[in-house]
């Protein structure tokens, strides 16, 4: 994988190593959002049978993407909070059950579990991190495998943590899912497109993302695919677009009860949007062109040496084993001063972000291993 800074928009004043707060966008995904801007100016060239092709290619490319084996159990959300909120509405959850979350876990995948354990007296159980550094994301990890049992009704959990990027094991979290019986519902807002995933290997229930970080889509679009363990559930929203035979414009007020086939009930209304869903369309195409596990070996490869002498100077870096490599997080050392280091970044025009106790790194692409060395030229 080489760099491909030339194909996005990016200022060469600024190191920009923030893609988990918004991902840059290609020039290719913009353009194509210009012409489709100026596409709907003209409504008359606008047919009906475009209302459902463009968004049927932008399923099919999505679930080439996560190794799906039908695009029709994909579904296109305008939020992440959308798409979990399909599937938590549509777990069977009975008074006395556990809905595992793990620890400061972003709140488009928490505020939904809390509801749904209020309504029907269940009960929200956090997985916590260890205190210690020591073994951090092993641990934690097991924590998870322990917390699963016979009360598990579901567990919803990100790839990566969010925060400092802490990767956890999808695989055995499944198998130990499947024990009990409990549903996997994942966030992977902050991993697909950068982070290999198939859906074939883990088999969740569900999996919902954002479409403006690692997908490097616009804003307010995202993907999720839903199992067919979704496929009689009753959907958040109720559009036109997701009934059966709503293709056919002069038979649409033939009420239907029934739905278009799988996940499609749970698209969003307007789903079709004759802007975002091409500009989505072309992002994945770009992202299945490079393959997830190029991006993560290319940000390994440019941030190895940087991540080695951040921990020599007393900063923890999760265990490679336990953490991605296009977002990780450092802790800070007492000895560096947090403020001092902030304004030497923005003198610098280093971009990151600051989540809980972590300084978080995110690198794609458009990085090199320069872009690195300036932000480790800070800590020194």
């Amino acid at each position: 994988m080489q760099n491909q800074k030339h194909l996005f928009d990016l200022s060469e004043e600024i190191t920009y190593l923030n893609g988990a707060y918004m991902a840059p966008q290609l020039k290719s995904v913009t353009d194509i959002g210009l012409q489709s801007v100026k596409r709907k100016a003209r409504p008359n060239e606008i047919l009906p049978e475009d209302f459902f092709n463009q968004k049927e290619v932008l399923k099919q490319r999505f679930a080439t993407l996560i190794d799906a084996p039908d695009y029709k159990n994909t579904a296109i959300i305008p939020s992440v909070s959308y798409g979990i909120a399909n599937a938590a509405n549509n777990v069977p959850i009975k008074k006395g059950d556990e809905i595992i979350l793990v620890d400061e876990q972003f709140p488009s995948n928490v505020y939904i579990w809390q509801e749904v354990a209020k309504k029907n007296n269940a009960i929200i159980k956090i997985v916590y991190p260890p205190k210690s550094f020591e073994n951090r994301g092993k641990v934690w990890n097991q924590n998870i495998l322990n917390a699963i049992s016979q009360n598990t009704a579901v567990i919803s959990l990100p790839h990566t943590h969010w925060a400092d990027g802490t990767l956890f094991d999808l695989k055995a979290i499944r198998e130990k899912t499947k024990v009990v019986n409990a549903m996997l519902v994942i966030d992977g807002t902050q991993s697909v497109g950068a982070l290999p995933f198939s859906i074939q290997e883990i088999k969740p229930d569900a999996l919902v993302c954002g479409g403006y970080k690692w997908l490097l889509g616009p804003y307010a679009i995202g993907m999720a695919y839903y199992s067919d363990a979704f496929n009689n559930g009753t959907p958040i929203e109720h559009n036109w677009m997701n009934r059966y035979n709503s293709e056919d414009f002069s038979g649409l007020t033939k009420y239907e009860d029934r739905y278009q086939e799988k996940a499609a009930r749970y698209s969003v209304g307007e789903s079709s949007n004759f802007v975002l869903t091409p500009m989505m369309t072309k992002a994945i195409e770009q992202l299945i062109t490079w393959q997830p596990k190029n991006i993560q070996e290319y940000g390994k490869s440019i941030s190895k040496s940087t991540v080695q002498k951040l921990r020599e100077l007393g900063c923890f870096i999760e265990d490679d084993m336990y953490r991605a490599h296009h977002l990780f997080g450092i802790y800070l050392p007492e000895n560096i001063n947090l403020e001092k280091l902030k304004t030497k970044f923005k003198k610098e025009q280093i971009f990151v972000s600051f989540r809980g106790n972590a300084m978080r790194v995110s690198c794609n692409v458009y990085n090199t291993e320069e872009d690195f060395e300036k932000l480790l030229n800070c800590f020194e």
